[in-house]
């Protein structure tokens, strides 16, 4: 009683003549039951049908038109037959009733007054007749919620909805398109149901989010502005749409932080991250792509999440980190130095773990000259002022190791750690020497070298006396070469004509040689 109806009907005599239909007349009957406004047969008919369903009312004359009728059209004391159909209902005191399909399990906001939306939905009448879908136009309905952009109903059907959430809707005329329905697709007085699908929700005043996923022990530093950083990311839509990864190609986003070459969300969103910290970054629109999207993935007004796993970072400023891991319990009065040649252990790895090389792996340990560009520099600078047995940990920012190229099984703009143990260490030489005395040279060095005086010196003479100097401990050569190498060197610097052999007149020693380059320069 009381309830607005909207129906169609065929009217008949017993003998099956009709007598009225809404059919013929395109035009649905539209009226409130029990009021008075229909006949008695009829007002009771319609109670307690559905929507959808038919029924056929058998309406004796004292329900119907009694002994009177209807002149021309229904006669005295007929008994009426009605085929109803009942295709919408509703009353004055409905809301907006609004059912949950689907619940997503993760909600991380639901829609509130002034938020911005994106939903897919498909609009139908009561009866199942469709009039829209948003569907069918490739594109989310986009608008604000509570500034009178949208039906009173639908704004109060998508308050609370999380994204991805699924929702039935039924809206009374009142609180939708009223007497005057809209265009020729929703006649007046039409209740609708809209099954919506949430996409996302952001408001205009959002800020960029950040939730902390996993967070490795010991973060001493965070990621601040100007510096450069290797990450891995996963990004989405709100509903879960995947449209980029940089794992799908297997090698890190990096970039600069905080210097305009990333969306602004992303900016702030890495600023404060640890190495090796797994964080969800979500982004409004307009610290995104805006209101015009990018590409066929990212559509207009479209809230971006990320999941990012930052793999390292550094400043093109950064000096190399050493930390002292242990030290040989017995004094330590010469440390190595630029020049010397040292022998270490290492293992090499990437900050999120991953091993690279190490000196184990071939049994022996690494050999090298400081300071002769042997190996990298940070590594070099890291090897310098160690003690023999003495254990370091280091921590190389790229531009001290293989830069923004990279090197064999290490990618570019790469902070690399290592983990050394000096294992022996011999005195350098000074730059450009091959051999140095440790007391003063023979007064008479070409008598010494002419071993059977003959007034030349041939190779093998030479190397000879040299070996001599060195086991007797008079004097040692360069370290870290082979020493019939050096030897030779020795023997061409000498060796002035290239005739190949020594004379008298052809040999200096090489402090001589520097004091007599320095008097022609004066």
């Amino acid at each position: 009683m009381g309830d607005f109806v909207r129906y169609h009907y065929n009217g008949t005599f017993e003998d099956g003549k009709k007598f009225d239909s809404s059919y013929d007349r395109s035009t649905l009957v539209a009226i409130v039951v029990g009021v008075g406004r229909l006949i008695t047969g009829m007002d009771r008919g319609l109670m307690g049908m559905c929507v959808n369903e038919r029924r056929r009312l058998i309406v004796p004359p004292h329900l119907g038109y009694g002994s009177i009728g209807v002149a021309g059209l229904i006669p005295p004391d007929a008994t009426l037959y009605f085929d109803v159909v009942l295709l919408d209902v509703w009353n004055k005191a409905d809301t907006v009733q609004v059912s949950t399909l689907l619940h997503p399990a993760h909600c991380p906001r639901t829609v509130q007054d002034s938020d911005f939306v994106r939903y897919h939905y498909n609009g139908t009448l009561l009866d199942g007749t469709a009039f829209d879908t948003s569907y069918s136009r490739g594109g989310t309905y986009d608008t604000y919620i509570g500034s009178g952009w949208l039906i009173k109903g639908m704004d109060q059907g998508l308050l609370g909805m999380c994204p991805g959430e699924r929702r039935k809707i039924i809206i009374p005329p009142f609180l939708a398109y009223g007497e005057k329905g809209y265009g020729t697709v929703i006649p007046p007085q039409a209740s609708l149901v809209f099954h919506v699908l949430l996409i996302d929700v952001h408001n205009p005043k959002d800020t960029v989010q950040l939730e902390t996923l996993e967070l490795p022990p010991g973060c001493v530093r965070r990621a601040v502005a100007g510096d450069f950083m290797r990450y891995h990311y996963n990004g989405s839509l709100m509903d879960g749409t995947l449209f980029d990864s940089s794992y799908s190609r297997n090698h890190t986003y990096n970039t600069y932080v905080g210097r305009g070459y990333i969306i602004p969300g992303m900016d702030q969103g890495l600023q404060g991250a640890c190495m090796g910290e797994r964080r969800r970054i979500t982004i409004p629109p307009h610290l995104a792509y805006g209101e015009n999207g990018t590409g066929d993935k990212i559509p207009g007004s479209a809230v971006l999440i990320f999941d990012v796993h930052v793999i390292d970072f550094h400043n093109p400023e950064d000096p190399v980190e050493i930390k002292i891991l242990s030290r040989p319990p017995e004094t330590c009065n010469e440390t190595a130095k630029s020049g010397d040649y040292v022998r270490y252990h290492y293992n090499c790895s990437l900050l999120d773990g991953t091993k690279l090389f190490s000196s184990h792996d071939y049994g022996d340990p690494q050999e090298a000259t400081l300071g002769a560009n042997k190996v990298i520099e940070g590594l070099d600078t890291g090897l310098q002022g160690m003690c023999v047995g003495e254990r370091r940990q280091l921590v190389v920012p790229p531009h001290l190791a293989h830069g923004e190229s990279g090197a064999r099984g290490v990618p570019g703009s790469a902070v690399l750690l290592f983990e050394v143990e000096l294992v022996s260490r011999e005195e350098g030489l000074p730059t450009g020497y091959l051999f140095v005395w440790h007391e003063d040279p023979p007064v008479n060095l070409f008598e010494g070298l002419d071993l059977n005086k003959d007034g030349e010196v041939p190779p093998e003479e030479f190397s000879a006396f040299i070996k001599a100097q060195v086991s007797e401990g008079k004097g040692r050569l360069m370290p870290g070469q082979d020493p019939e190498k050096t030897i030779a060197d020795m023997f061409q610097n000498q060796d002035r004509n290239q005739d190949g052999k020594i004379t008298v007149e052809e040999l200096k020693l090489k402090s001589d040689e520097d004091q007599e380059r320095v008097h022609e320069e004066l």
